[in-house]
Parts: structure tokens; C-alpha cells; sequence
């Protein structure tokens, strides 16, 4: 298979953290071809490029920097990936990894100038903009992914598998949360994940949100999220803390806790999990993950853990870099690195099977495969998670008006509704 080029916008925390790495990876093995990455500033691409831990894993690699390195740090370039977008030869791969209300404009660029996209959650923050985009990409013939990246953790595989079997029943009420670091609160969040953008739950809650429509299969048809405000170190005011209850079609129940706050100084990176009980025919079941502590815990002596924590739970389960058995430096292993590495393959695979076809009979193929993708469920797409901008849509109509419940209708098409 040809790899395609990978072109990632944004340069922050995830793309250091996970997508970065990630590409590397599939450069090496021959799933990605040229990686470039292109940010507001050089100053984040310095810290890329100087990332030690970076360097001493992919010791023969490097990206391409937008803007060059050698430009003021202090200099933003708002609009940048634009000239990037319009550089790279049609059908290649695009992440986008920026704040979530610049999905909707980053992403439509994408397929305007005619790439493949994967997105980070959560996709865009209205359904009709969710729509908008899987038409373009449909025309177009482009895959378009998002990385709801606990799809593929393995034990909600199994957790899906098993209940599509009935061996649980049917999900009747559960909780979930998702606790991120306090020091988050220190980092580029101050700049935009402020009350009129975003909350916990839209950039969190969402992937629990997810997880249960991936398992269940069940449709949320109303909800209320109520926020905690607070102040962020440069002043603005955000949503620090949110909890959500979601009501679903079968009339069962989820309460979403969620927040910028979990202590620096303990123990986990973050504090999360889902937990749902379910009914059966005089019984009942239940599904429980501890997305925390997966019974790894180190003891450092240095305080080489989160927010310079010495003792830490450590998950092997999302993403570490360990030995690679390819030669020098280290590898990503984990349900975030198989999320990435699967929507490029997804891209690679559609472009080489319809390599030497008339574009007439290559645009009817791409858009078969795409279908086939997207009805599989595994992958992430508008498609089959076009819940999850409701959800968010509904979420900030709750939450701007102190946790009124939204309704969500499906007939006669999918719409939000403040409940009177």
C-alpha cells in the first residue's frame, strides 16, 4: 500500500502526547509517508522538536514545521493551516487536533481541498454542522474519522460483543466520569475553554457519552448538565466541574461527572471509569471499568510522574512508549496508538484499492467502502456517531441556561429543543 502523507493541525498536548508519536510509528512501518505539522506558533513546534522523550524514541525522525522554526515565537499565524491544507497533493491524511469550537471550519477546509480527516473529539458542536460535513465528505469520496479513541480499548470490545449477546440485559441506570489534572488549568486551556466555548462534559463527558451508544446501542433522548464556574490563572472564567444526567430511550439513566481538577499530587494521572447495570429476565447485570488504576503502580525517585508526581497508577492500556523489536528507540502501544493507526489505514486502504480506476468508478468504490466502514461501528465516523453531536448540542443549551433539561427528537429528523 502507498502511504499517504500526514499533514497534523495543531501542536499541542495531544498531538505531543499521542498523535505525533503515533505518526512516527506508522512512518517507520510504511503507513505514512511526509509528516508536517503545522501550529499558531513556533513555539510550540520547538517543543516538539526538543521533546527528549520524543527524540530518544524516533531518534531518526522529524517533521516538517509550519511555521519554520526560525519565526518569532511570539508570532501567531491563525490561518496558516490553510496554506499547508492548499501544499499537499490531494487524498493525503490530515489530524486535527485544535480547540473544539475550531473543528467545524478546520475540518470543512480538510475536505474542501480534498483530504482525509480524523478529527479529535468531540467532532463539532452542532448536529447540523455534523451533517454538513458527512455530505461533503460523501461527495468527495473522503473518509472522515473521530477519535473516540475507547472504542478500541479492549474491554469495551468485549463489553459490546457481550451485550449485543444478551449476556447482561439491558442497560437500566450507571455513572461515569472522567476527572482530568488540576494543571491542566495552567496549560493553553486558560485561552479558550471558557464558559461561552466549552464545559467538562462536551470535552470529557463526551467520551463515556460515546462508549455507551458504542456498547448499547441505546439513543439519549434528553439531558441536563449543570456547571461549576471558576477562574482560570490568567482570569477568564470557565467550567471547571460538570455533572450531566442522561436520560435514554428505553428510559434508563447516566450520570456523567466531570472536571479540570483531579490533584496534581495523587496518585492517578486522572480519575475515570464507567459503571452500568443492566436487567435480564429475574436478574440483572453489570458492567464496571476502572479506567484508573489497571493494577499497574510505580514508585519513581524523581518525579518523573504526572505534574512531577513521584507515585503514580500507571494505565499500559491507552498509551506508553516501550522497547521497539525494529531497532533503535521505542514504540506507542495502546488503544489510542490502534485508534490512530486504524482511521490512516482506513485512508491508505480506500486509496489503494481504487488506484488505476476511472474517477467515476473510483469515486463509487470510495464512497461503498466508506459506508461499509461507518455501518461496521467500530471506527468512529459521522455516520455512526452523529449521538454524540446532539448530545453536545443539547449539553450547552443545558448548561448556559443553569441545567434546564434539552430534549433530543429523532422524527421527523434529528433536532435539540429546551424543555418547557
Amino acid at each position: 500500500m502507498k502511504p499517504l502523507d500526514l499533514l497534523i493541525i495543531g501542536g499541542g498536548m495531544i498531538t505531543n502526547d499521542l498523535l505525533l508519536p503515533s505518526g512516527y510509528q506508522l512512518q517507520r512501518t510504511g503507513g505514512v509517508g511526509n509528516i508536517t505539522v503545522c501550529a499558531r506558533t513556533s513555539a510550540r513546534l520547538i517543543a516538539l522538536k526538543e521533546n527528549p522523550e520524543l527524540r530518544e524514541a524516533f531518534p531518526d525522525q522529524t517533521f516538517d514545521a509550519m511555521p519554520a522554526l526560525t519565526e518569532p515565537p511570539e508570532k501567531i499565524f491563525p490561518d496558516l493551516y490553510l496554506e499547508a491544507l492548499e501544499q499537499m497533493p490531494p487524498r493525503q491524511a490530515v489530524i486535527v487536533a485544535v480547540p473544539d469550537q475550531a473543528h467545524y471550519e478546520v475540518v470543512k477546509a480538510c475536505l474542501q481541498n480534498n483530504q482525509h480527516v480524523l478529527c479529535v473529539k468531540p467532532f463539532v458542536l452542532a448536529y447540523a454542522q455534523a451533517v454538513e460535513l458527512e455530505k461533503l465528505a460523501a461527495v468527495r469520496g473522503l473518509h472522515v474519522g473521530i477519535e473516540y479513541h475507547k472504542r478500541f480499548d479492549r474491554r469495551a470490545l468485549v463489553a459490546r460483543r457481550q451485550y449485543a449477546a444478551g449476556h447482561f440485559g439491558e442497560f437500566r441506570i450507571g455513572e461515569a466520569k472522567m476527572i482530568e489534572p488540576y494543571y491542566y488549568r495552567h496549560s493553553n486551556f486558560q485561552n479558550w475553554f471558557t464558559c461561552d466555548k466549552t464545559d467538562p462534559f462536551v470535552y470529557v463527558g463526551c467520551h463515556y457519552v460515546d462508549l455507551v451508544y458504542f456498547i448499547t446501542g441505546l439513543r439519549p433522548t434528553s439531558l441536563s448538565v449543570s456547571g461549576v464556574k471558576g477562574r482560570f490563572p490568567n482570569g477568564r472564567e470557565g467550567y471547571l466541574w460538570s455533572n450531566a444526567r442522561i436520560r435514554y430511550e428505553n428510559g434508563a439513566l447516566l450520570s456523567v461527572t466531570d472536571g479540570l481538577g483531579y490533584p496534581d499530587d495523587a496518585a492517578g494521572s486522572n480519575d475515570q471509569g464507567l459503571l452500568l447495570y443492566c436487567e435480564g429476565p429475574n436478574s440483572s447485570g453489570m458492567i464496571q471499568h476502572d479506567d484508573q488504576d489497571r493494577g499497574v503502580r510505580h514508585s519513581y525517585l524523581e518525579g518523573i510522574g504526572c505534574a512531577g508526581s513521584k507515585y503514580n497508577y500507571v494505565s499500559p492500556d491507552f498509551y506508553r512508549l516501550v522497547p521497539w523489536e525494529g531497532g533503535e528507540g521505542s514504540k506507542p502501544v495502546g488503544y489510542g496508538f490502534d485508534s490512530v493507526a486504524a482511521n490512516i489505514e482506513a485512508m491508505t486502504r480506500i486509496e489503494t484499492e481504487t488506484t488505476g480506476m476511472s474517477e467515476p468508478e473510483a469515486l463509487t468504490r470510495r464512497r461503498s467502502m466508506i459506508e461499509e466502514i461507518s455501518k461496521k461501528g467500530i471506527l468512529a465516523t459521522p455516520a455512526n456517531s452523529s449521538i454524540n453531536e446532539l448530545v453536545v448540542e443539547a449539553a450547552r443549551l443545558s448548561i448556559l441556561n443553569e441545567g434546564a433539561w434539552a430534549e433530543i427528537g429523532y422524527d421527523p429528523a434529528p433536532h435539540v429543543t429546551l424543555r418547557k
